[in-house]
């Protein structure tokens, strides 16, 4: 599956960003997907995730209320529509999937694949 993440860009705080991961090769229905950001000097870090077990979806409790993950499968994408936004929320943001188990939904070596990255910069 190769992944190609976009969407990013600067949006004041309190804005809206629409973060959007197409994939091509496979279809991502087939697979859990997960969104993870990272800023310079940290690890990456889990913001959310749509299990391929139960369908369900997870989020970190620091976007929780303010991002949704959500799959558009006619067009084969993954999606993270994130409000509310906080200079906090400024990472690169990744899309990633795989056949991850639940204890691994939230742990980015539980997914397989994964885009390039998209920058998103909340200024305050």
């Amino acid at each position: 599956v190769q992944l190609q993440a976009s969407g990013g860009g600067l949006v004041q705080t309190g804005g809206s960003l629409r973060l959007s991961c197409a994939a091509s090769g496979r279809t991502l229905s087939d697979y859990g997907v997960g969104w993870f950001r990272q800023t310079p000097g940290k690890e990456r870090e889990f913001v959310a995730a749509l299990s391929i077990s139960n369908r369900r979806a997870y989020y970190d409790d620091s976007v929780k209320g303010r991002f949704t993950i959500s799959r558009d499968s006619a067009k084969n994408t993954v999606n993270l529509q994130m409000n509310s936004l906080k200079p906090e929320d400024t990472a690169v943001y990744y899309c990633a999937a795989g056949r991850a188990i639940l204890s691994m939904i939230r742990n980015p070596l539980g997914y397989h694949y994964w885009g390039q990255g998209t920058l998103v910069t909340v200024s305050s």
